[in-house]
């Protein structure tokens, strides 16, 4: 049977999310570059999705969800290239029973994640979105008395729940901020060495939480850390602590957050990712949430990892990833999400993940 991926031409591709993340001009210079001609699709249900993916040796995906029965159906599928970092919306299990690799680019919005979190929390610290307001208003006295509230930068501490790429870089920041920075993650041996090179000190997360000022999520959505910040993990937090979460939405309780921030016993949240408003796939419109009536909470619709460069490097990575696997080599040991996967056709042996 004739290999339907060594020719990138006759390879069937299929590019999803073609109106919410439309196609850019760098993108399709990418593609012509690599040889690559995807169809564009917008299909959002597994009914709308399945009979454009069926016969595709390779399936790029932005936000889009890819559960059971779509993979299922994917009969000629080599690879799902992941055009960003989380893969929380595909079902990866299935995709390995199957022999389809997964990738993502894990690396893409590192910097910008970073940037981002510490946007989040000096706009809180300095308490802008008030500051703001009380200067449209007109009130000058009510900003002179709310500034008198601040905290000094220099010798508080942030806390990282999560210590991958995005909570170090995170951590070079604040420790230039002068803020002493600790970090809690599964594993806390195999980030050691890291951690004393940038001046982070390893802890327990009941630690992290009742001694941090600030509180920053950088973990993945999966069974174990969905709705890790509950009630009663936001009751151990520091009284009067901020949080930020620029990872995923259901990583919090947002009903239990927005107690704890109606009720005083948390300063203020940054949040660039919500579990209920779905910013890619909803109507655009004023969202009905509880977050939205509280002057103590910046929020952004989920653009943590967004800049020109990471939006290439997105890019750049995605199709590489698809480039090696149809041309039967593996992607990069870092970009491959299900390194235990049989490969439905061989891959070359000589990149093969360890």
């Amino acid at each position: 049977m004739r290999d339907r991926a060594n020719n990138l031409h006759d390879a069937a591709i299929v590019r999803l999310n073609a109106q919410i993340h439309p196609v850019t001009p760098y993108e399709l210079a990418a593609y012509e570059r690599y040889g690559l001609s995807p169809s564009l699709v917008e299909a959002r249900t597994p009914a709308e999705i399945i009979p454009n993916v069926a016969q595709a040796d390779a399936v790029f995906a932005v936000s889009v969800a890819l559960p059971a029965p779509v993979i299922q159906a994917m009969a000629r599928c080599r690879v799902i290239s992941r055009m960003g970092t989380g893969v929380d919306k595909i079902d990866v299990a299935t995709a390995t029973q199957n022999g389809i690799v997964v990738t993502n680019v894990p690396y893409f919005c590192v910097e910008e994640q970073a940037d981002h979190t510490m946007a989040l929390l000096l706009s809180l610290v300095r308490k802008l979105p008030q500051m703001s307001n009380i200067l449209r208003n007109g009130q000058w006295s009510q900003a002179r008395s709310l500034m008198q509230t601040h905290q000094r930068l220099v010798g508080r501490v942030l806390g990282l729940v999560g210590f991958g790429n995005s909570a170090m870089a995170t951590a070079r920041r604040a420790r230039g901020f002068g803020m002493r920075v600790m970090a809690t993650r599964r594993n806390l041996e195999t980030a050691r060495r890291s951690a004393t090179e940038i001046g982070v000190e390893l802890v327990s997360l009941d630690t992290l939480l009742a001694e941090s000022d600030y509180v920053s999520l950088h973990l993945p959505l999966n069974a174990e850390t969905y709705h890790l910040f509950d009630a009663a993990t936001l009751h151990k937090m520091k009284p009067g602590a901020i949080l930020i979460n620029t990872s995923r939405g259901a990583l919090v309780d947002e009903p239990a957050l927005a107690a704890a921030l109606r009720e005083g016993r948390l300063a203020g949240a940054g949040i660039d990712t919500f579990e209920v408003i779905d910013v890619f796939g909803s109507p655009e419109g004023p969202p009905d949430h509880p977050f939205l009536a509280l002057e103590n909470v910046v929020l952004t619709p989920h653009v943590a990892a967004g800049s020109v460069q990471a939006m290439q490097d997105v890019v750049t990575g995605a199709i590489e990833n698809v480039v090696a696997v149809l041309t039967g080599s593996w992607p990069d040991p870092a970009n491959i999400v299900n390194r235990g996967v049989q490969p439905r056709y061989p891959l070359t042996a000589q990149d093969l993940p360890d």
